[in-house]
């Protein structure tokens, strides 16, 4: 499956307070409006909406989320250094395209969680509920979740939740079943070296696994590149020998399952991706 990091990112406000995700030098420094819209370029890790994406082809969507400190009332945000837009906003885009395409199914990881407390997460996993209904899919044994279980199911969502509440609601999967090794390095052999050996030692049967073929910015990469940004620093040079790594795999036990990127427009990432299926298809042939 083709995944996004930071999904939501593609709108960051930097009109908006610094999300309480950064460090309180930041926050500081961010109350000088040029210091908010460096922030934005380094934040933004996708160009395309929620409805874009999905429409390219991405199934696996990475998502953080905060309150906004101060405000009344229970609203959750997504958020990258800067706010982004309404959680809630973002599921009906979501639901919307599911609605169009009874077929497709997707995997919501919420995996970092800013200023809430419980009351926020009963209502946010409200939220979740509300505009999915009856696509949601219940925590079942990994292997028993094939697209033709889906189908027969009438089911097209699942929400993984990173956080110990999940234990109430049987819609939400734990974290663990999502685990994402994150390579942390601006070093595009050091990440396809991470990689290979995390693939080398993802767990054979009971979870599903993402490869974050993404590069990290150090802060010394910021300060030296500051009006650039992540896409023209990082990315753009890199991505094409990240996507050659991608056609190198092969999916299946003990393979690649879910590959996240940055700006998954800017090659041929998704179909890239979704091209690796054949593999299984092939395998699946009976010899002649």
């Amino acid at each position: 499956f083709p995944g996004s990091h930071d999904s939501f990112s593609y709108w960051v406000d930097e009109k908006s307070p610094v999300g309480p995700d950064q460090a309180t030098a930041v926050k500081r420094l961010a109350r000088i409006s040029l210091v908010r819209k460096i922030m934005k370029k380094w934040s933004v890790t996708q160009n395309l909406t929620f409805k874009e994406q999905l429409e390219g082809g991405i199934r696996y969507f990475d998502l953080r989320v905060s309150s906004k400190p101060g405000e009344i009332g229970k609203e959750t945000y997504f958020i990258h250094g800067l706010f982004g837009i309404k959680v809630w906003d973002g599921l009906q885009e979501m639901n919307s395209f599911l609605e169009q395409h009874p077929k497709e199914v997707i995997f919501l990881d919420f995996n970092h969680f800013y200023a809430m407390d419980d009351s926020h997460h009963h209502f946010l996993i409200n939220r979740i509920r509300s505009a999915f209904e009856s696509k949601l899919c219940c925590v079942e044994c990994v292997e028993y979740v094939t697209l033709l279980y889906m189908w027969e199911k009438k089911h097209q969502v699942l929400i993984f939740y990173h956080h110990p509440l999940y234990q109430e609601y049987p819609f939400l999967w734990p974290g663990n079943k999502m685990p994402a090794p994150w390579a942390n390095t601006t070093n595009v052999h050091k990440l396809l070296q991470f990689l290979e050996t995390t693939l080398g030692e993802r767990s054979r049967y009971g979870t599903f696994h993402v490869s974050q073929a993404i590069l990290t910015p150090r802060v010394k990469t910021i300060v030296r590149h500051l009006i650039r940004g992540l896409k023209n620093t990082l990315v753009h040079r890199n991505l094409p020998m990240i996507l050659n790594w991608v056609k190198a795999q092969k999916p299946g036990v003990m393979g690649v399952n879910i590959i996240t990127s940055d700006f998954v427009e800017l090659v041929d990432f998704a179909a890239t991706v979704i091209a690796l299926n054949n593999l299984l298809l092939e395998e699946d042939e009976p010899a002649t």
